[in-house]
C-alpha cells in the first residue's frame, strides 16, 4: 500500500496541499488496506506531502489496522476521548500547518468540515475526488486476483440459484437459500442486497424481491455479488422457468447479442461512450430501445458503483487496467425483463470477462 500513499503524497505536493483527510471507508481501505465500518464515530487517513501519513480510528479497531499491514501512527479514540484534538496534537507536535486541505467533497459530513475549521481557520478546502478516482481506475494485478475471486464466488451462487429453482418458491426463498449455502463455503459478504426477481416484477430493473411465487411460462432474473478480499463481483444472469415463447426468446436473445457487442468493442483507445452505444443500437434496432432505461455499466472495484460510469455521454478512453460491468436490459411492462452482466478487465488485446456463469438461455 505504501506506493498507493507515496502516489497521493506526490499530487498534494505538485498541488501545494498541506494535508489530504481522506474519510470514505473505500479510500481509506484502497490507501491503508484496513476496513471497517465505523459507524458514527470518526476514521480517516491523513496524507501529507512530506511526512508519514497517520490513520485516524476507534481504538477497538486498532488491533485490526496492525493485523491489516499498517506500519505507521495510528490515532485510536475511545467513545470518551475526542479524535480532533487528538489530531490536533498530533499534527502540533509534527509542527505542520495546514492552508490547503484536500478533502472528499462528496462524502464529508457537514459537523466534521465545521470540526476541520475550527482546527485550521481560514483553511482552503479542494476536491480530492478526481485524484483518487484516477488512483484507483487502473487495478495491479493484485486486485484483478481479489475481482476474480469474488467473480468466482459470484458464478458459483448463480449455479445454487439455478439448481433451487422450482415452481411455487419465492424470490425471498431463493434468496435465503442462496446466501445460507454461500456463508456455508466462506462467503459471508454480499456486495448489495441480492434480488431475485420474478414474472412481472423482473420488469423493474431493481425491483423488491418479496413473496412472489416462481410459475411457469416466467423470467427469472438474479443480480448479485460477493465481496472477497475487499473487492467486489456483480454478475447478472436471467433463466427461463418453462419454456419460452416467441416474444421471451426474442427479448432474451436481443439483450444477449447486446451485451457480446458491448464487450466486443471494450478494448483500449475506444471511447466508453461507444461501449453503451454498441448494444443501445441493437437493442433499438430491435425494438426495444424504449426499454433499455439504464446505461450499459459502471466501474467496479472496492466500490459496486465506482469510477467511471459507462454511458453514452461518456468520452473517456477506456485503457488497460481498467474494470467496469457490462449489463445491458430490457423491460417490458406486464410481460418481465432480461438483464445479462460480467464483470470485465481491460488487457491490452481487450477484455477480459471475469464473471463465466453460462449466458446461453438457460430453459428449466
Amino acid at each position: 500500500m505504501e506506493h498507493r500513499i507515496q502516489n497521493l503524497s506526490t499530487w498534494l505536493k505538485e498541488q501545494d496541499i498541506q494535508l489530504g483527510f481522506i474519510t470514505s471507508t473505500e479510500n481509506v481501505f484502497y490507501l491503508t488496506n484496513f476496513h471497517c465500518n465505523p459507524h458514527e464515530r470518526l476514521l480517516a487517513v491523513l496524507v501529507f506531502p512530506n511526512e508519514e501519513p497517520i490513520l485516524v480510528c476507534p481504538q477497538m479497531e486498532v488491533g485490526h489496522v496492525k493485523h491489516a499491514g499498517w506500519k505507521y501512527d495510528v490515532i485510536g479514540f475511545n467513545d470518551s476521548q475526542d479524535p480532533w484534538a487528538m489530531i490536533q496534537e498530533s499534527l502540533a507536535k509534527r509542527n505542520i500547518t495546514v492552508s490547503r486541505m484536500a478533502i472528499e467533497k462528496e462524502h464529508l459530513l457537514v459537523q466534521r468540515y465545521e470540526k476541520l475549521l475550527q482546527l485550521f481557520p481560514g483553511v482552503q478546502f479542494l476536491a480530492a475526488e478526481e485524484k483518487l478516482h484516477d488512483l484507483r481506475l487502473i487495478k495491479d494485478q493484485e486486485e484483478i486476483r481479489r475481482m476474480q475471486a469474488a467473480a468466482d464466488a459470484a458464478d458459483m451462487a448463480c449455479q445454487i440459484i439455478v439448481d433451487r429453482i422450482a415452481e411455487g418458491k419465492t424470490e425471498m426463498d431463493l434468496i435465503a437459500e442462496m446466501e445460507y449455502e454461500m456463508k456455508k463455503k466462506g462467503f459471508a459478504k454480499t456486495s448489495f442486497s441480492t434480488l431475485i426477481l420474478t414474472g412481472a416484477n423482473s420488469a423493474l430493473p431493481h425491483g423488491n424481491p418479496g413473496t412472489n411465487a416462481i410459475k411457469k411460462g416466467e423470467f427469472v432474473l438474479m443480480d448479485l455479488g460477493f465481496i472477497v478480499d475487499g473487492y467486489c463481483s456483480d454478475i447478472t444472469r436471467t433463466v427461463m422457468f418453462g419454456e419460452p415463447n416467441e416474444q421471451q426468446r426474442e427479448i432474451y436473445e436481443t439483450v444477449l447479442k447486446g451485451q457480446l457487442a458491448a464487450i466486443d468493442v471494450s478494448k483500449p483507445g475506444e471511447t466508453l461512450g461507444n461501449v453503451d452505444r454498441a448494444a443501445r443500437n441493437i437493442i433499438a434496432d430491435a425494438g426495444y430501445g424504449e426499454y433499455f432505461v439504464h446505461r450499459i455499466g459502471h466501474g467496479l472495484g472496492i466500490g459496486i458503483h465506482d469510477y467511471p460510469s459507462v454511458n453514452d455521454s461518456n468520452t473517456g478512453i477506456i485503457k488497460t487496467g481498467m474494470s467496469y460491468t457490462i449489463e445491458p436490459g430490457i423491460y417490458v411492462p406486464n410481460v418481465g425483463g432480461v438483464r445479462i452482466e460480467d464483470d470485465i478487465v481491460i488487457t491490452e488485446t481487450g477484455a477480459l470477462t471475469l464473471t463465466k456463469f453460462p449466458k446461453d438461455l438457460i430453459i428449466l
